[in-house]
């Protein structure tokens, strides 16, 4: 299972800052476990999730299975036409009622990309409708938006602060992201995906960059 520790550590601290009451760990992995066993052959890849609510009798889990699907190796993308919101008061926690990222993901579709990249209000970028986003800025920094405008603290995003003492939080603005040496897009289940279209513009040429090889690796590493 990728990444299944880091998983249930995550819903652990969400739980707690959404007001959903405590996770027992044990039983999280083993309804991950049980869910997936149940609904994919041994060697065969899917998405398991698990969504924690609160009713009359205490912590709800509703669990969820799709295949995995092709993904094409190398993204392109597009700045969304609304405005991220920026945080709420459980900054970094992943919530299920994230409208607006449904209805960005569906204008990319609709487009022919396969990610939205959300600014803020203020122009900044914040994240993916399904991604965390690593920049590789001409300066030769290595950044990634901070949480706190407002991205899901992604578990590959993690991985990679962790693991990378080049890459830092720091802000980007929106329209320079074009400008970027490389723009790569993280999660947890497809890993890092190189966005090599911006929009109708390429990216550095129009082909992944160093970058994105060694933070694939990195997370294949850890998963």
């Amino acid at each position: 299972m990728r990444h299944g520790e880091k998983v249930v550590s995550r819903w652990i601290v969400d739980a707690a800052a959404l007001g959903l009451g405590e996770i027992d760990p044990e039983v999280a992995q083993t309804a991950i476990l049980r869910l997936g066993l149940g609904h994919f052959e041994r060697g065969s890849q899917g998405i398991v999730r698990l969504e924690a609510r609160t009713g009359p009798d205490g912590m709800l889990w509703i669990g969820t299975t799709r295949e995995l699907g092709p993904e094409p190796p190398t993204w392109r993308a597009g700045l969304g036409t609304e405005q991220h919101p920026g945080p709420r008061d459980e900054v970094g926690a992943k919530r299920a009622d994230r409208a607006l990222l449904d209805r960005s993901r569906n204008q990319a579709i609709e487009r022919g990309w396969d990610e939205a990249l959300l600014v803020d209000r203020e122009g900044f970028a914040v994240e993916g409708t399904r991604s965390n986003l690593i920049v590789a800025l001409a300066t030769g920094q290595l950044v990634t938006p901070p949480i706190r405008r407002g991205a899901v603290r992604g578990i590959a995003r993690g991985i990679l602060l962790d693991s990378l003492p080049e890459l830092e939080e720091a802000d980007v603005a929106g329209r320079e992201l074009d400008r970027a040496e490389e723009l790569i897009a993280v999660n947890s289940v497809r890993g890092a995906r190189p966005i090599v279209a911006l929009g109708d513009r390429p990216i550095a040429g129009g082909s992944p960059g160093p970058w994105a090889a060694q933070l694939s690796l990195l997370l294949d590493a850890n998963a």
